[in-house]
């Protein structure tokens, strides 16, 4: 039997949600045998694939190039599943909308304001989008895992209810932050 394709993705977040899904510890040699895990930060495969079966996204889209790689995530996903407070309801990294002018006094907060030396913007890093966005504002949203980060029985949880066919049932089984 083929090996259900997983694959994680971190956008704009801590990383908090990808620790937890490590702190699964000796679950994850169970989910080896049930899952292939095809991308992820947390090994060395360059291009999102195609037909990925479930993809947890991590983070909210802060930058085109984010956008443009939910997009494409989304296009080569059966079941996108925000994962995170972050990709849930943009969380921390949404803060930066209260700004009027979003894009440049975020920069110019980080960049100028609070730097004692070298005050300039970065240039090699992909332009900002005027505010950051929780997942459903981008693309189709499958499931909602939050949690600031999920915990690892509850990630472990969520997963194995979707192999074994099952919708997950998250009533009482998180909180917000």
């Amino acid at each position: 039997m083929a090996k259900v394709k997983v694959a994680t993705v971190w956008l704009s977040g801590c990383s908090g949600c990808h620790m937890s899904f490590l702190d699964q510890d000796e679950k994850i040699i169970e989910l080896a045998e049930k899952i292939e895990l095809v991308y992820s930060p947390i090994v060395d495969i360059k291009d999102f694939p195609e037909n990925v079966d479930i993809t947890f996204v991590e983070g909210a889209v802060a930058n085109e190039e984010q956008l443009h790689q939910l997009k494409t995530i989304r296009e080569r996903t059966k079941l996108l599943i925000a994962f995170g407070d972050c990709a849930v309801t943009g969380n921390v990294v949404a803060l930066r909308n209260m700004f009027q002018d979003s894009v440049k006094e975020v920069l110019e907060r980080a960049y100028v304001e609070n730097v004692d030396h070298s005050k300039q913007y970065p240039t090699q890093v992909p332009k900002l989008l005027e505010n950051a966005h929780p997942l459903h504002e981008v693309v189709k949203v499958d499931f909602y895992l939050p949690g600031c980060p999920p915990s690892a029985e509850l990630i472990n949880y969520v997963l194995n209810e979707i192999l074994d066919g099952r919708k997950p049932s998250l009533e009482g089984r998180f909180k917000f932050g």
